[in-house]
């Protein structure tokens, strides 16, 4: 009887279709999970890889869709472009609310996931909710022996225009509140030279971290040696490093919103957890405020002033 009625829901479950009643996307796929998926009318593949790199060999159904549109000016990269600039790439890309959107990028490395995780946590504060990434990027599907193309996909545009839903984001003001509060888990997804503020980034004024922050190295999301993001249950285990008071938020941070979104992607979408956060501007946007910013892991001014004349050297003489 056990058996009969799980064949019945599978078999409903299967003639529903695209309606609520079917599976969700997984937030991961291997090649052999996204290939028969490509045949899908409403299946979209972006591949956020810069054009040279898409130009010389890509997945036949993927849309170019380069990282560096997906982010803000140099001067502070992790800041959203602003809501028409998104609105009219999610429609060049022909996407709507029923699309099932999956982010590749190249798959050379750790830090290469950020841009995945980065695009994904835009797409679902746009509105998309059938989301994923595809595991290893580009790496993983060439090495699985799979074919590429050369010739660009005619894409036909949607006239979606979403709005941004900010449940996912912390602003800098968001994050000023968290301090006063003391109502947040704060998570640094830096390595220890940049938490301990021995470094940091180009466009950031100070090194350090957020008080009180807790740090959570996107590096320990990754099966070791790869850039292979680890399973469900090993996510938990990592997510279950981080202390929070029940009831709080929690909000990832980097320098520029790229590893914090590696971090955002294993706590939400992979370990499950409620109220997770991205700081999408992170220290470089925290360190500009015109208010002192509140740190911690400040280095002294002697050891700021030596930092400061190294890169002055490096980037005058190098």
């Amino acid at each position: 009887m056990k058996n009969s009625l799980t064949r019945y829901a599978l078999g409903l479950g299967l003639g529903l279709g695209a309606s609520s009643w079917a599976l969700a996307a997984q937030p991961l796929l291997n090649p052999e999970q996204l290939q028969p998926l490509l045949q899908q009318a409403d299946v979209r593949l972006i591949d956020i890889r810069d054009p040279k790199a898409f130009e010389a060999g890509h997945i036949a159904q993927a849309a170019n869709a380069p990282y560096g549109k997906w982010r803000g000016p140099a001067t502070n990269p992790g800041e959203l472009p602003d809501q028409a600039k998104l609105v009219a790439l999610v429609q060049s890309l022909g996407l709507t609310p029923a699309t099932h959107a999956i982010v590749i990028s190249s798959g050379a490395d750790a830090t290469d996931f950020g841009a995945t995780a980065r695009v994904y946590w835009t797409l679902k504060s746009l509105g998309l909710q059938e989301l994923s990434i595809v595991n290893g990027g580009m790496k993983a599907w060439e090495g699985a022996g799979k074919p590429l193309a050369k010739t660009r996909t005619q894409i036909a545009p949607s006239s979606y225009a979403p709005t941004f839903d900010a449940s996912w984001l912390a602003t800098q003001q968001d994050v000023g509140r968290h301090l006063d509060l003391s109502n947040a888990a704060l998570v640094d997804s830096r390595p220890d030279a940049f938490y301990l503020g021995k470094t940091r980034a180009p466009a950031a004024k100070l090194s350090g971290t957020l008080p009180g922050a807790q740090q959570l190295d996107f590096n320990q999301w990754f099966v070791p040696g790869t850039s292979q993001f680890v399973d469900a249950a090993k996510a938990r285990e990592i997510a279950a490093k981080v202390q929070r008071p029940q009831g709080q938020d929690m909000v990832a941070f980097c320098n520029t919103g790229h590893w914090a979104a590696t971090d955002w992607f294993g706590l939400s979408e992979m370990a499950g957890l409620p109220n997770v956060k991205l700081y999408a501007g992170s220290m470089v946007d925290w360190t500009q405020s015109k208010d002192a910013p509140r740190m911690a892991n400040q280095p002294g001014r002697a050891q700021s002033l030596a930092y400061d004349a190294q890169k002055w050297w490096e980037k005058t003489f190098k």
